[in-house]
């Protein structure tokens, strides 16, 4: 009786066919001059490291008045890293904007701006240490992020 040195049975040939399957998933990288996505994408989890912890800590009905406002000031030092990554030849994988981001630019703009301010108003709402008023700011930055993710994020 042969034994072979390397076994192959069903749970071998399961493994390499998941091995191979998630290896194929993997996001594409962004190989381009200066990695504009890559970049854009980077500045928005930034962003989110520090305004999902504020909304968490106000769906739980706690409110850190000085954690938030460190978060809102952080948040607002970062609000204008996004932008100047949306050029005009940055649609290729792993974005996922939509294509008529770049056909709808006043638009788009717009939609920015309205996230610009409410970083503003969330920055100030935070500064009165006012919870009320912390959450109505913070609820406005999550639906100008809605709004432009509804219209130019693909899923």
């Amino acid at each position: 009786m042969s034994r072979a040195l390397f076994p192959i049975g069903k749970n071998f040939i399961g493994m390499l066919f998941l091995a191979a399957a998630f290896t194929s998933c993997a996001p594409a990288e962004d190989t381009r001059p200066g990695q504009p996505v890559a970049h854009r994408q980077a500045a928005f989890k930034a962003i989110m490291e520090e305004f999902e912890p504020m909304g968490a800590a106000l769906r739980r009905g706690d409110f850190p008045s000085d954690e938030f406002l460190k978060r809102a000031e952080r948040l607002f030092a970062l609000k204008d890293d996004p932008w100047p990554y949306f050029g005009a030849d940055t649609q290729y994988p792993p974005s996922k904007a939509e294509d008529r981001l770049w056909r709808e630019p006043e638009i788009f703009a717009a939609r920015r701006d309205d996230f610009l301010k409410a970083a503003e108003s969330l920055r100030a709402a935070a500064k009165q240490r006012d919870e009320k008023s912390a959450r109505e700011a913070w609820k406005t930055v999550e639906e100008s992020c809605r709004a432009c993710h509804k219209t130019y994020k693909r899923r």
